[in-house]
């Protein structure tokens, strides 16, 4: 791959520098490796997470310890249910010198925005969130003004609290990309956890820097050229073409869904050193890519469903292509 706008990278490139990544994010985040992989994936593929979890396993810690180690700006709001669209994107403020309205960018300008406790926030300001994490841009007063590149919402909320709380909409919820979870560390991961605090002497653990926004921006350049065969192509339409007629769910997952599913699985092939999509990519994303994308029937819903299981139900019943093409990895 080549690239006259920045840096040169290939998926070997992506993949050696994604391991660091994530090697260094593991001196702060102890045994949560999968959930940083997950994260970085949303990052590469050009998208969005949610980070659903209760409170205290490192939801915040994790986004601000990548976006330390790679290099990249990072802003932080804490949603509150008097929170204000202006006080998110910002907005414009009468300059006395110069006459004139100067737009003050709000704390989405910045490469990587933690949004803590999402579901705190009025539906107004929820919805100032929709132009910036589709478009990539803000508009005041009629004027756009462009976030930064690259530019991805990591998003938390609180699974168990919902006094004070208005649940995301569908049409906000379809914006995420990847929908995970951290969850409690085991006790071996724990007790290491506890011994590292004990002999650093400090809460933060101190990270390196082992790329830069620059190096982010090469690294989405190689996603997009990561390939799909035909086959693999029609699987992964086929696995989101099924939860549309898997019982209890009342909607499916829209031809968005698999739009998204294309990019975090190109995001996974080239972070694992390959220029081609398995059918294997498809199926490890599918659950955190489609999960949160269903609706369910009112009966599944009150009995409490995970809709993580239709997903599953429903790639069970596409058959997974026995030959396809490759292109060597390099």
């Amino acid at each position: 791959m080549s690239d006259t706008g920045g840096r040169f990278m290939g998926v070997n490139d992506v993949s050696e520098l994604t391991g660091r990544i994530l090697d260094e994010v593991e001196a702060a985040v102890v045994g949560k490796r999968q959930a940083a992989e997950l994260l970085l994936t949303g990052l590469l593929a050009g998208g969005h997470v949610l980070v659903e979890d209760v409170p205290g396993v490192a939801k915040t810690l994790l986004t601000r310890s990548v976006a330390c180690v790679t290099g990249l700006s990072f802003s932080r709001i804490q949603f509150t249910p008097d929170l204000m669209p202006a006080d998110v994107t910002g907005s414009s403020v009468y300059d006395a010198r110069s006459g004139a309205l100067e737009f003050r960018p709000g704390p989405l300008f910045a490469n990587l925005v933690l949004g803590d406790e999402i579901n705190r926030a009025p539906p107004k300001t929820q919805a100032a969130l929709l132009e910036a994490m589709q478009e990539q841009q803000v508009t005041a007063d009629g004027t756009s003004h462009q976030l930064p590149a690259p530019f991805s919402v990591i998003a938390t909320q609180n699974p168990i609290e919902y006094e004070g709380t208005y649940p995301l909409p569908e049409a906000q919820l379809d914006r995420f990309l990847l929908k995970t979870s951290i969850g409690y560390p085991s006790a071996e991961d724990e007790a290491d956890l506890v011994r590292r605090r004990a002999r650093r002497g400090k809460d933060e653990a101190d990270l390196r820097q082992m790329a830069d926004a620059d190096a982010m921006r090469a690294m989405r350049r190689c996603v997009e050229e990561v390939q799909i065969e035909d086959s693999v192509a029609g699987y992964l339409v086929a696995v989101v073409r099924a939860t549309r007629d898997t019982s209890g769910v009342q909607i499916g997952a829209s031809p968005r869904a698999s739009i998204a599913l294309l990019q975090a699985a190109r995001a996974r092939a080239a972070m694992s050193g390959r220029r081609f999509v398995l059918p294997d990519d498809v199926k490890s994303l599918a659950v955190p890519c489609l999960g949160h994308r269903l609706s369910l029937r009112p009966e599944l819903w009150l009995r409490g469903t995970d809709p993580s299981e239709l997903v599953l139900q429903a790639i069970a019943t596409v058959q997974v292509p026995v030959s396809y093409g490759s292109v060597p990895a390099g």
